[in-house]
Protein backbone atom coordinates (compact mmCIF):
# COMPACT_ATOMS: atom_id res chain seq x y z
CA UNK A 1 0.00 0.00 0.00
CA UNK A 2 1.38 3.37 -0.48
CA UNK A 3 2.59 5.76 2.26
CA UNK A 4 1.31 8.76 -0.06
CA UNK A 5 -1.29 10.89 1.84
CA UNK A 6 -4.89 10.16 0.01
CA UNK A 7 -6.74 13.47 -0.49
CA UNK A 8 -9.99 14.15 0.62
CA UNK A 9 -12.44 13.20 -1.89
CA UNK A 10 -15.65 15.23 -2.56
CA UNK A 11 -18.64 14.48 -3.82
CA UNK A 12 -21.59 16.16 -5.14
CA UNK A 13 -25.28 15.71 -3.09
CA UNK A 14 -27.41 13.13 -4.94
CA UNK A 15 -31.27 14.42 -5.31
CA UNK A 16 -33.43 11.19 -4.54
CA UNK A 17 -35.57 10.06 -7.39
CA UNK A 18 -38.70 9.28 -6.31
CA UNK A 19 -39.11 5.17 -6.49
CA UNK A 20 -42.07 4.24 -8.44
CA UNK A 21 -44.17 1.43 -8.04
CA UNK A 22 -44.37 -1.96 -10.07
CA UNK A 23 -47.13 -1.62 -12.60
CA UNK A 24 -49.76 -4.26 -13.54
CA UNK A 25 -51.34 -5.00 -16.49
CA UNK A 26 -54.33 -3.43 -17.50
CA UNK A 27 -57.04 -4.56 -19.10
CA UNK A 28 -56.06 -5.04 -23.04
CA UNK A 29 -57.99 -3.78 -25.48
CA UNK A 30 -58.81 -5.09 -28.84
CA UNK A 31 -56.21 -5.52 -30.90
CA UNK A 32 -56.65 -2.21 -34.24
CA UNK A 33 -56.47 -3.06 -37.85
CA UNK A 34 -52.85 -3.72 -39.09
CA UNK A 35 -52.11 -3.29 -35.69
CA UNK A 36 -52.32 0.02 -35.08
CA UNK A 37 -49.76 2.63 -32.50
CA UNK A 38 -49.36 1.66 -29.31
CA UNK A 39 -49.89 3.92 -26.71
CA UNK A 40 -46.59 5.30 -24.95
CA UNK A 41 -46.05 6.00 -21.66
CA UNK A 42 -42.97 7.13 -19.55
CA UNK A 43 -42.27 6.08 -16.14
CA UNK A 44 -39.39 9.27 -16.02
CA UNK A 45 -42.32 11.63 -16.82
CA UNK A 46 -43.82 10.28 -13.91
CA UNK A 47 -41.18 10.30 -11.47
CA UNK A 48 -40.11 13.84 -12.64
CA UNK A 49 -43.68 14.69 -11.81
CA UNK A 50 -43.77 13.36 -8.60
CA UNK A 51 -40.55 15.01 -7.74
CA UNK A 52 -41.25 19.02 -8.70
CA UNK A 53 -45.42 19.11 -8.54
CA UNK A 54 -46.91 21.39 -5.69
CA UNK A 55 -49.83 19.36 -3.93
CA UNK A 56 -52.42 20.70 -5.47
CA UNK A 57 -51.03 18.99 -8.98
CA UNK A 58 -49.75 16.07 -7.87
CA UNK A 59 -52.45 13.70 -8.54
CA UNK A 60 -54.16 15.35 -11.36
CA UNK A 61 -51.05 15.32 -12.76
CA UNK A 62 -48.86 12.14 -11.99
CA UNK A 63 -52.36 9.75 -12.23
CA UNK A 64 -53.11 10.02 -16.17
CA UNK A 65 -49.15 9.95 -16.91
CA UNK A 66 -48.58 6.61 -14.35
CA UNK A 67 -51.50 5.06 -16.53
CA UNK A 68 -49.74 6.16 -19.93
CA UNK A 69 -46.75 4.13 -17.87
CA UNK A 70 -48.41 1.01 -17.17
CA UNK A 71 -50.16 0.54 -20.55
CA UNK A 72 -46.85 1.26 -22.72
CA UNK A 73 -46.90 -0.87 -25.60
CA UNK A 74 -49.76 -3.09 -24.44
CA UNK A 75 -52.49 -1.48 -26.13
CA UNK A 76 -53.76 0.74 -29.20
CA UNK A 77 -53.90 4.08 -28.62
CA UNK A 78 -56.69 5.09 -29.36
CA UNK A 79 -58.88 3.63 -26.59
CA UNK A 80 -59.79 7.51 -25.25
CA UNK A 81 -63.39 5.64 -23.74
CA UNK A 82 -61.39 3.20 -22.04
CA UNK A 83 -58.91 5.76 -20.69
CA UNK A 84 -61.38 8.11 -19.40
CA UNK A 85 -63.64 5.05 -17.61
CA UNK A 86 -60.63 3.76 -16.21
CA UNK A 87 -59.33 7.31 -15.35
CA UNK A 88 -62.43 8.67 -14.12
CA UNK A 89 -62.60 5.67 -11.45
CA UNK A 90 -59.42 6.04 -10.40
CA UNK A 91 -59.55 9.80 -9.63
CA UNK A 92 -62.47 9.26 -7.53
CA UNK A 93 -61.13 6.56 -5.53
CA UNK A 94 -58.64 9.22 -4.75
CA UNK A 95 -61.17 11.72 -3.78
CA UNK A 96 -61.10 13.63 -7.22
CA UNK A 97 -64.29 14.53 -9.16
CA UNK A 98 -63.23 13.64 -13.15
CA UNK A 99 -66.15 13.88 -15.91
CA UNK A 100 -66.61 12.48 -19.02
CA UNK A 101 -66.62 15.12 -22.03
CA UNK A 102 -66.92 14.12 -25.60
CA UNK A 103 -64.63 16.61 -27.68
CA UNK A 104 -64.69 17.27 -31.45
CA UNK A 105 -60.40 18.12 -31.55
CA UNK A 106 -58.74 20.24 -34.40
CA UNK A 107 -54.39 20.24 -34.13
CA UNK A 108 -53.13 22.82 -35.34
CA UNK A 109 -49.20 24.29 -37.07
CA UNK A 110 -48.07 27.38 -36.38
CA UNK A 111 -48.21 27.76 -40.04
CA UNK A 112 -52.21 27.38 -40.35
CA UNK A 113 -52.26 24.29 -41.47
CA UNK A 114 -54.14 21.28 -39.31
CA UNK A 115 -55.92 18.36 -38.85
CA UNK A 116 -59.49 17.64 -37.23
CA UNK A 117 -59.84 14.55 -34.82
CA UNK A 118 -62.99 13.46 -33.34
CA UNK A 119 -66.61 14.41 -33.95
CA UNK A 120 -69.31 17.11 -32.33
CA UNK A 121 -71.15 13.57 -33.55
CA UNK A 122 -70.04 10.74 -32.52
CA UNK A 123 -71.33 7.13 -33.23
CA UNK A 124 -70.25 3.51 -32.82
CA UNK A 125 -68.96 0.96 -35.51
CA UNK A 126 -69.30 -2.32 -33.79
CA UNK A 127 -67.39 -1.63 -30.67
CA UNK A 128 -65.22 1.36 -31.72
CA UNK A 129 -66.04 4.91 -31.40
CA UNK A 130 -65.79 7.31 -33.88
CA UNK A 131 -64.85 10.07 -31.57
CA UNK A 132 -62.47 11.66 -28.96
CA UNK A 133 -62.93 12.38 -25.47
CA UNK A 134 -61.65 13.50 -22.78
CA UNK A 135 -62.03 14.31 -18.80
CA UNK A 136 -62.40 17.69 -16.99
CA UNK A 137 -61.90 17.87 -13.20
CA UNK A 138 -64.03 20.61 -12.12
CA UNK A 139 -62.80 21.35 -8.71
CA UNK A 140 -59.30 21.96 -10.14
CA UNK A 141 -60.50 23.11 -13.75
CA UNK A 142 -58.44 20.73 -15.47
CA UNK A 143 -58.59 18.94 -18.74
CA UNK A 144 -57.11 15.75 -18.82
CA UNK A 145 -56.32 14.03 -22.39
CA UNK A 146 -55.03 10.64 -21.66
CA UNK A 147 -54.38 9.33 -25.55
CA UNK A 148 -53.46 12.55 -27.11
CA UNK A 149 -50.88 10.60 -28.31
CA UNK A 150 -53.01 8.93 -30.92
CA UNK A 151 -52.39 11.90 -32.84
CA UNK A 152 -49.40 11.56 -34.64
CA UNK A 153 -48.40 15.54 -34.94
CA UNK A 154 -48.72 15.27 -30.72
CA UNK A 155 -47.12 12.00 -30.75
CA UNK A 156 -43.95 13.59 -32.25
CA UNK A 157 -43.80 16.99 -29.83
CA UNK A 158 -43.55 14.01 -26.52
CA UNK A 159 -44.42 14.69 -23.27
CA UNK A 160 -47.14 12.34 -22.05
CA UNK A 161 -50.95 12.89 -21.77
CA UNK A 162 -51.97 16.29 -22.14
CA UNK A 163 -53.27 17.95 -18.75
CA UNK A 164 -54.28 21.76 -18.84
CA UNK A 165 -56.23 24.21 -17.32
CA UNK A 166 -60.03 25.03 -18.30
CA UNK A 167 -60.49 28.51 -18.80
CA UNK A 168 -64.62 28.10 -19.04
CA UNK A 169 -66.01 26.17 -16.58
CA UNK A 170 -68.99 26.87 -14.60
CA UNK A 171 -70.16 25.57 -11.19
CA UNK A 172 -73.84 27.02 -10.47
CA UNK A 173 -75.77 24.40 -12.30
CA UNK A 174 -73.35 21.33 -11.61
CA UNK A 175 -71.77 21.80 -15.81
CA UNK A 176 -68.30 22.04 -16.50
CA UNK A 177 -68.33 23.06 -20.34
CA UNK A 178 -71.01 24.34 -22.29
CA UNK A 179 -71.85 22.27 -25.65
CA UNK A 180 -69.59 24.49 -28.40
CA UNK A 181 -66.95 26.04 -25.92
CA UNK A 182 -63.77 25.63 -26.57
CA UNK A 183 -60.43 24.68 -24.53
CA UNK A 184 -56.92 25.74 -26.69
CA UNK A 185 -53.99 24.25 -24.89
CA UNK A 186 -50.03 24.35 -26.31
CA UNK A 187 -48.13 21.21 -27.04
CA UNK A 188 -44.75 22.11 -28.52
CA UNK A 189 -45.84 24.57 -31.98
CA UNK A 190 -48.76 22.99 -32.13
CA UNK A 191 -52.40 24.19 -30.92
CA UNK A 192 -55.16 22.10 -29.68
CA UNK A 193 -58.47 23.58 -29.85
CA UNK A 194 -60.72 21.33 -28.28
CA UNK A 195 -64.69 21.78 -28.86
CA UNK A 196 -67.44 20.59 -26.65
CA UNK A 197 -69.65 18.21 -28.13
CA UNK A 198 -73.40 18.29 -26.73
CA UNK A 199 -74.77 16.13 -23.92
CA UNK A 200 -75.86 13.20 -26.13
CA UNK A 201 -72.85 12.82 -27.66
CA UNK A 202 -71.48 11.61 -23.88
CA UNK A 203 -74.62 9.36 -23.46
CA UNK A 204 -73.89 7.39 -27.09
CA UNK A 205 -70.74 6.61 -24.70
CA UNK A 206 -71.99 5.83 -21.50
CA UNK A 207 -74.95 4.33 -22.53
CA UNK A 208 -73.76 1.99 -25.35
CA UNK A 209 -73.44 -2.05 -24.39
CA UNK A 210 -69.91 -1.97 -24.98
CA UNK A 211 -69.25 0.72 -22.22
CA UNK A 212 -72.00 -1.02 -19.85
CA UNK A 213 -70.43 -4.25 -20.47
CA UNK A 214 -66.88 -3.17 -19.25
CA UNK A 215 -67.94 -0.97 -16.43
CA UNK A 216 -66.80 -3.47 -13.64
CA UNK A 217 -63.54 -3.86 -15.57
CA UNK A 218 -62.92 0.01 -15.56
CA UNK A 219 -63.46 0.35 -12.38
CA UNK A 220 -61.14 -2.43 -11.44
CA UNK A 221 -58.53 -1.10 -13.09
CA UNK A 222 -58.92 2.50 -12.05
CA UNK A 223 -58.92 0.99 -8.20
CA UNK A 224 -55.23 -0.22 -9.49
CA UNK A 225 -54.10 2.72 -10.95
CA UNK A 226 -55.20 4.72 -7.98
CA UNK A 227 -53.59 2.32 -5.76
CA UNK A 228 -50.39 2.30 -7.55
CA UNK A 229 -50.44 6.43 -7.63
CA UNK A 230 -51.18 6.52 -3.76
CA UNK A 231 -47.95 4.05 -3.26
CA UNK A 232 -46.17 6.49 -5.22
CA UNK A 233 -47.50 9.54 -3.05
CA UNK A 234 -46.21 8.12 0.24
CA UNK A 235 -42.58 7.84 -1.09
CA UNK A 236 -39.98 10.11 0.39
CA UNK A 237 -39.76 13.66 -0.42
CA UNK A 238 -43.59 13.08 -1.65
CA UNK A 239 -45.87 12.52 1.33
CA UNK A 240 -45.38 15.54 2.84
CA UNK A 241 -46.51 17.33 -0.16
CA UNK A 242 -49.08 14.78 -0.72
CA UNK A 243 -50.57 15.63 2.53
CA UNK A 244 -50.84 19.40 1.92
CA UNK A 245 -53.20 18.20 -1.24
CA UNK A 246 -56.47 19.67 -1.32
CA UNK A 247 -58.38 16.42 -1.12
CA UNK A 248 -59.62 15.02 2.44
CA UNK A 249 -60.30 11.63 0.68
CA UNK A 250 -56.56 11.55 -0.68
CA UNK A 251 -55.07 12.44 3.21
CA UNK A 252 -56.99 9.57 4.80
CA UNK A 253 -55.95 7.31 2.59
CA UNK A 254 -52.32 7.72 3.05
CA UNK A 255 -52.99 7.53 6.69
CA UNK A 256 -54.85 4.34 6.37
CA UNK A 257 -51.57 2.52 4.79
CA UNK A 258 -49.13 4.33 6.08
CA UNK A 259 -46.12 1.99 5.39
CA UNK A 260 -48.19 -1.13 4.93
CA UNK A 261 -46.54 -3.29 1.91
CA UNK A 262 -48.69 -4.36 -1.03
CA UNK A 263 -48.95 -6.59 -4.16
CA UNK A 264 -50.72 -7.75 -7.12
CA UNK A 265 -52.74 -11.08 -6.57
CA UNK A 266 -53.12 -13.62 -9.21
CA UNK A 267 -55.88 -11.86 -10.84
CA UNK A 268 -53.36 -8.52 -11.25
CA UNK A 269 -55.70 -6.50 -8.28
CA UNK A 270 -53.30 -4.41 -5.98
CA UNK A 271 -54.37 -5.03 -2.64
CA UNK A 272 -52.31 -3.58 0.77
CA UNK A 273 -52.19 -5.58 4.30
CA UNK A 274 -54.15 -2.91 6.13
CA UNK A 275 -56.00 -3.11 9.03
CA UNK A 276 -59.43 -4.22 8.72
CA UNK A 277 -62.57 -2.79 10.65
CA UNK A 278 -61.64 -5.94 12.87
CA UNK A 279 -58.35 -4.37 13.72
CA UNK A 280 -56.55 -6.97 12.04
CA UNK A 281 -54.27 -6.95 9.25
CA UNK A 282 -55.33 -8.25 6.21
CA UNK A 283 -54.54 -7.63 2.18
CA UNK A 284 -57.42 -5.51 1.33
CA UNK A 285 -58.08 -3.48 -1.83
CA UNK A 286 -58.04 0.51 -2.03
CA UNK A 287 -61.77 0.24 -2.06
CA UNK A 288 -62.33 -2.65 0.90
CA UNK A 289 -59.92 -0.15 3.37
CA UNK A 290 -61.77 0.77 6.23
CA UNK A 291 -61.91 5.24 6.60
CA UNK A 292 -63.09 7.07 8.97
CA UNK A 293 -67.21 7.96 8.96
CA UNK A 294 -66.22 11.59 8.36
CA UNK A 295 -64.12 10.92 4.62
CA UNK A 296 -65.67 11.87 1.87
CA UNK A 297 -67.33 8.76 -0.21
CA UNK A 298 -65.19 8.10 -3.76
CA UNK A 299 -66.67 9.25 -7.32
CA UNK A 300 -68.76 8.54 -8.98
CA UNK A 301 -71.93 8.84 -6.55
Amino acid sequence: MSNQKRGKKHRTPQKRVPRLPSVPRPRTAPALPGGGTPLRGSLDQTAKLLEHAKPDQLVELVLPHLWAAIADGRMPANVCVDACMTLRNAYGQLGIRAELLSVDLAVRHKDGGGTRYGSLTPSWTGTSWNGHCVLVLPDSERIVDATVEQFDEVREVGAGPMIGKVALSTHGDGSMLQPGAQVLLQRGDLVLAYTVAGPEAIASIVEHPEAVAHADDHHRVGVNVASLTLAALRSEGVRGRAMQAPHPRLRALLRAVGDAPYEADEAGDVRFKATDSTGREQWQRLDEIPLPPTTPAAWPR
